[in-house]
């Protein structure tokens, strides 16, 4: 298992200002590790949040600290994007945050791409990683792209066009 990175308070409140405010959003946080991302959502007033983990150890203890109205799952990031999208659920807000330098920075886009119904129109995804890992581009005609370095740490912003 790779060793647990939550997300900076640095990070985390320039995540939160920038996404603004969220309620009336559902939020989904992929590789929710600790479930801090998805705690401060639903604090923040989203109307539904959703975490995603498959460690059973960090999804336990992201059970047992969530508050009632937070869906936790337990199981893969790419099984749980495609149920989402066969299940024709959206989202306002996917938050990603997986092991740094794993590949994800490729993998990622491609699987938002090949499931992007779960992106709610104007809904926006954001992928932190590390400098060390460039951020595969989505297609430019469908998602804006914006990134914020924060350190060592980047939030690569791909926002969906409406009309899709």
């Amino acid at each position: 298992m790779k060793e647990m990175r939550p997300t900076t308070g640095k990070v985390l409140l320039a995540l939160f200002n920038i996404l603004g405010p969220l309620e009336g959003k559902r939020f989904l946080d992929l590789f929710s590790g600790s479930g801090q991302i998805a705690a401060e959502a639903g604090k923040l007033g989203a109307e539904y949040v959703c975490s995603v983990e498959s460690d059973r150890k960090r999804y336990a203890e992201i059970v047992k600290k969530a508050q009632k109205d937070v869906k936790c799952l337990c199981m893969d990031v790419r099984r749980a994007v495609s149920k989402f999208s066969k299940n024709g659920e959206h989202f306002d807000i996917i938050f990603a945050d997986p092991p740094y330098e794993l590949g994800w920075g490729n993998e990622l886009p491609g699987l938002i791409e090949a499931n992007c119904g779960i992106v709610a129109d104007g809904g926006v995804v954001v992928f932190e990683h590390s400098e060390r890992e460039d951020a595969k581009d989505m297609d430019p005609a469908k998602w804006c792209r914006e990134d914020r370095c924060y350190g060592g740490t980047i939030l690569t912003f791909y926002r969906r066009s409406a009309e899709l």
